[in-house]
C-alpha cells in the first residue's frame, strides 16, 4: 500500500504518520482513493502512546501489544480494561513473511542502492514482481 524509506539507525514509530499519509488505493468507478486502513496490526515498536493517539485521532481501529512495562502502568490505572486480540495479531506473519520473501533479493537484503530514490524503485519493483508471481 505504500513504502517509506529512512536511514537504518530512525525508529519505525517516527515513520507512522508518513506512511499513513501516503496510502492512496483508488475507487472503482468515481471517488476519491481511501487514505485509511480498515486496521492496522503492528509489532511492540508502534505501541508509544503518540502512536495510539494518531490511529484514534484517524478513526483506524488497531491491535498493537503493549510493551511490558506499559502494560504494568496502565492496568494499575482505573478505567477501561486492557484488551489484546492474539488471534487478530497472528496474521501479522503475512507482513513478516512479505518482508522475508523480499530479502531473497540480494540488492535489497544488502542495500547496494546507495541514493533512497533508487533503493525505493528497486523495492517497489520487486514487489511487484512477488505480487504477480502469487
Amino acid at each position: 500500500m505504500s513504502v517509506v524509506i529512512t536511514p537504518g539507525h530512525r525508529h519505525d514509530c517516527t515513520q507512522l504518520e508518513p506512511l499513513l499519509n501516503a496510502i492512496r488505493v483508488p475507487r472503482r468507478g468515481k471517488g476519491r482513493p481511501r487514505k485509511r486502513p480498515d486496521r492496522l496490526i503492528a509489532d511492540r515498536g508502534y505501541s508509544y502512546p503518540t502512536c495510539r493517539r494518531l490511529l484514534v485521532q484517524r478513526g483506524i481501529p488497531h491491535t498493537i501489544p503493549e510493551k511490558r512495562d506499559q502494560y504494568e502502568r496502565l492496568s494499575k490505572k482505573p478505567g477501561r480494561p486492557l484488551t489484546f486480540d492474539k488471534e487478530l495479531y497472528a496474521h501479522r506473519n503475512v507482513i513478516e513473511r512479505c518482508i522475508n520473501r523480499l530479502k531473497q533479493w540480494r540488492g535489497i537484503a544488502t542495500r547496494y542502492e546507495k541514493r533512497a530514490v533508487y533503493f525505493r524503485a528497486a523495492l517497489l519493483i520487486v514487489s511487484l514482481m512477488d505480487w504477480l508471481k502469487h
